[in-house]
């Protein structure tokens, strides 16, 4: 008996027993109770934590998630609108673009009687605003007169235009008329055959700018009627200038303006200079020093005078085509009154802008600047888009 009675001892001892052991293991017990007291304490913290935490994040989700069909919705419904106005017939959708032009240019194309020729001599097929501004107003102020727009990148002409918002606006004017610019064509049958031919073999560093000097005398001489850089805005009509080309300063004549009657000799004889004395390496010595070098040669003079006359053909005064002399080409963008507006173009025909020098400028379109109250008053269609993305924009360079 009392072997069995230690062997239980013993035995419950090896199986934790003892009196030491039962208070170690009431402490543990009193520990694990504490910790669990405290964690049930803690658990609807850490819950309201975890829900909170949870909570914040499905929000920013749900604000993402709205944000992101809000604007694919804007972005198709946009498309869709455009897509709705482009596809309605023309009449319609130009009476949408341009509602306040239905009435004065409706009756189809007119007929050509000497007609304002446009010329871009790059691939570019996406026109800037003060591009689609000059074609505007020049079709505005002749609308009786055809407007053709001849573009380098353009590969049918009027047939398959790009998908552009400008074409889409500018062929609601029934006098504008986009045409493809074939250089060998324009060129063939003048003194600019052979020096294309040449040129193309070649690097010039102003190469652009010398072709569109060869372009605008080649269409003069073939074709005659008016021909204007994509920097003009128009004011008036140009039709009563005939034989003409304006003074851009003192003894200097330029070419951004030229209106002369098919074949005529001034025009051949700047043809041929254009090759007798080339040189691409000089910028404006094919197209302003060209001008004044044939005008002074006609007229047998040495200085040219404002407005003056010479065997019928007529070097206008500055103010007539260069009211804003290239020097002072930052007053363009600079707010003017009204008053002084109309005094300033008071004898002034077209506006040049100087693109060159100005293009990266910004203009905010809704200000009283010169530049801004002119796409107001001459462009209105250009205008409205113009202010349409500034809202979105906040702001824009030319």
């Amino acid at each position: 008996m009392p072997r069995a009675a230690g062997g239980s001892r013993a035995s419950w001892r090896a199986r934790g027993g003892g009196p030491g052991d039962h208070n170690s293991c009431l402490e543990r017990a009193c520990s694990d109770e504490a910790r669990l007291t405290r964690m049930s304490n803690c658990l609807p913290k850490l819950t309201t934590a975890v829900m909170s935490h949870k909570i914040r994040v499905l929000f920013i989700l749900t604000i993402s998630f709205v944000s992101i069909i809000s604007v694919l919705f804007y972005w198709k419904t946009g498309q869709d609108i455009e897509g709705q106005l482009y596809s309605l017939p023309r009449q319609n959708r130009c009476a949408q673009l341009l509602p306040h032009l239905a009435h004065a240019t409706a009756g189809g194309t007119p007929p050509s009687s000497g007609d304002v020729f446009f010329v871009e001599t790059s691939e570019r097929t996406n026109p800037s605003y003060l591009f689609m501004c000059s074609v505007e107003s020049a079709a505005r102020m002749h609308p009786e007169t055809r407007i053709v727009v001849l573009m380098k990148g353009l590969a049918n002409g009027n047939a398959s235009l790009p998908n552009h918002w400008a074409f889409f606006l500018l062929n609601c004017f029934p006098n504008v008329e986009f045409q493809t610019l074939n250089l060998t064509e324009l060129f063939s049958g003048t003194p600019l055959a052979k020096w294309f031919l040449q040129a193309q073999q070649r690097w010039e560093p102003y190469f652009l700018p010398v072709l569109s000097d060869a372009c605008r005398i080649a269409i003069m001489w073939k074709f005659g009627g008016i021909y204007l850089d994509t920097d003009f805005i128009v004011l008036k009509n140009l039709k009563n200038l005939t034989n003409a080309l304006g003074m851009q300063s003192q003894n200097v004549l330029n070419g951004a303006f030229l209106s002369f009657e098919p074949k005529h000799e001034f025009m051949e004889l700047c043809l041929q200079d254009f090759v007798d004395n080339y040189n691409g390496w000089i910028w404006a010595h094919q197209g302003p020093q060209l001008l004044t070098r044939v005008f002074k040669k006609w007229c047998s003079i040495s200085e040219i005078q404002n407005g003056m006359n010479c065997k019928g053909v007529s070097a206008l005064a500055p103010e007539a085509m260069y009211p804003v002399p290239w020097e002072d080409w930052k007053k363009l963008f600079e707010a003017i009154s009204s008053l002084e507006l109309q005094k300033l173009l008071k004898n002034t025909y077209a506006v040049h802008v100087w693109n060159k020098l100005s293009h990266g400028t910004r203009l905010e379109i809704t200000s009283q600047a010169l530049l801004a109250q002119l796409y107001s008053q001459f462009c209105p269609a250009t205008y409205t888009r113009m202010k349409n993305d500034y809202k979105e924009k906040s702001g824009h360079t030319m």
